[in-house]
């Protein structure tokens, strides 16, 4: 029997007519997960007018074809299920099985390289070789169209599938072990194991991170178009559109530059970076399908001008807003990473300390949202550091703080307020947990004028510089590859800041 798609053929007076066709969406395949307390809609393709029956954890669901051969219904609310159970789906003569169902959380993985990155490559892929056969912890991670080509313009066959319906390829849920779990993004491997480790869940992970993918790409197009600050992003081709990151642009150029004919939009070409397309291609369909929250590791290739810089902290507000209302969740939590450290020998670094604070400014203005940073633990001349252990884990804190309400800290010290009095500035943070530390250092990493270093003290909870007369400003971590030693005694990193002393 082939469960994702059967055709039954009658045999009528020695003729083979069809005569039915019953399908699901990609996304159902066996070893999935389903989102827990929440109703999951499963919806599939029908012969017009026929009845189709969904039976899991015995509930069955029934719904009508409709004419235009679709079909969709929702499954109450299920509980939490570490057991793999079968999902059937009947249509007169016809039936499709999924086997080995769990219900858990499922957790949305997007970004670009950096999120993209398998375990396989990973820093600690040697050591982790040992724990990755876990059942709890599955994936969805299908490959893109144009993946790891770079530089050249597409072949024929790549360009016959940058379609929504084929940018991303056909998979199955797959259970975590050696070989499923080497190609799976590493920070969202690290993040699923932490979170099964504490609580024992079933945990779903699926990764539609693209690499070198901007921010654009992953939000609805027409998000951007009613928008007055971001409609320019969606206006003619986007090749030639200069409201976009130049380096993505030159990127697409190169792949599939002058292949509008084939097209024949106005927008121009599909591509992984077009504004909305990833959107389009992955993300819209899976708005019917319930997840408990967002990963988001991206903004390499937005911060490398300085407007696309100012723009992205309101850019990334679009698009977490615009995904809650697609998912009817004002609340989807959102956990995101800051960009790390690098030099700008090899890469042009000399706005991310820039970033890094629009990144720690998002999480003080946007409601449950977490920010991983990762200062402690860049590559110095590679854009793809290769700890992502500590990166899944950091995110892992914020959703067990958040979500699973454990009582741990979830940051490192995030600055709250400077005051200046008596001839020094007193730094007040937030998530100092144990305490302020160096271990044992000389704090290193402040500023008055992101230039020059300045001396700082922790006195308590606080850090203290002694000045000769108020700075307008004071810096932390303000260099692409940050000086900055802050933690607190939980060993999580403070990040960069730019504060204005009042």
């Amino acid at each position: 029997m082939n469960k994702r798609l059967i055709v039954l053929y009658i045999v009528v007076l020695g003729s083979v007519e069809l005569y039915s066709q019953l399908s699901l969406n990609r996304i159902f395949t066996d070893y999935m997960v389903l989102q827990r307390n929440e109703p999951v809609t499963i919806w599939g393709e029908g012969k017009p007018g026929s009845e189709v029956e969904v039976v899991f954890a015995k509930t069955m669901v029934k719904t009508q074809v409709a004419a235009d051969a679709t079909w969709s219904l929702k499954l109450p609310a299920q509980h939490t299920n570490l057991t793999g159970q079968q999902l059937r789906v009947y249509s007169g003569n016809e039936e499709i099985l999924l086997e080995n169902i769990l219900v858990g959380d499922v957790w949305l993985c997007l970004g670009q390289s950096n999120m993209e990155w398998p375990l396989s490559q990973e820093k600690h892929f040697k050591q982790e070789q040992k724990k990755v056969k876990q059942p709890l912890l599955r994936f969805y991670n299908p490959n893109f169209t144009g993946k790891s080509v770079y530089g050249v313009h597409y072949s024929d066959s790549l360009l016959n599938r940058l379609s929504q319906d084929q940018f991303y390829h056909r998979t199955e849920w797959e259970q975590s072990n050696l070989k499923s779990a080497a190609k799976m993004s590493a920070v969202g491997y690290y993040f699923g194991s932490k979170i099964i480790k504490e609580q024992k869940i079933p945990i779903g992970l699926i990764n539609l991170a693209i690499g070198g993918a901007p921010i654009e790409t992953f939000i609805d197009k027409n998000a951007l178009l009613k928008s007055d600050q971001f409609s320019a992003k969606v206006e003619g081709n986007w090749l030639n559109n200069e409201s976009l990151p130049k380096w993505i642009r030159e990127r697409g150029d190169q792949n599939v530059g002058n292949v509008e004919v084939i097209y024949k939009d106005s927008s121009g070409p599909n591509h992984a970076y077009k504004p909305g397309f990833a959107f389009d291609s992955g993300i819209k369909s899976l708005t019917k399908f319930p997840i408990k929250g967002i990963l988001w590791y991206q903004g390499e290739s937005n911060a490398q001008e300085p407007e696309r810089v100012e723009e992205y902290k309101e850019l990334q507000r679009l698009m977490l807003s615009d995904f809650r209302m697609h998912w009817n969740s004002p609340d989807l939590p959102f956990y995101y990473v800051q960009l790390s450290s690098i030099d700008t020998l090899h890469y042009k670094g000399q706005l991310w300390p820039e970033f890094r604070n629009e990144q720690r400014k998002f999480i003080r203005e946007t409601s449950n949202t977490g920010m991983a940073v990762c200062s402690d633990i860049g590559s110095k001349n590679d854009v793809h550091p290769r700890d992502k252990k500590n990166v899944g884990e950091r995110l892992a804190k914020w959703a067990l703080k958040e979500v699973y309400k454990m009582n741990i800290i979830p940051s490192g010290p995030m600055v709250k307020s400077v005051e200046y009095k008596s001839g020094a500035l007193h730094l007040y943070f937030d998530y100092v947990g144990e305490g302020l530390t160096a271990y044992g250092n000389e704090l290193t990493g402040f500023s008055i004028d992101s230039q020059s270093s300045v001396d700082a003290k922790i006195k308590g909870n606080k850090v203290v510089i002694e000045v000769k007369e108020k700075p307008t400003y004071v810096y932390y971590g303000w260099q692409p590859f940050s000086k900055g030693n802050l933690f607190n005694e939980e060993g999580l990193p403070a990040s960069t800041f730019r504060l204005k002393v009042e």
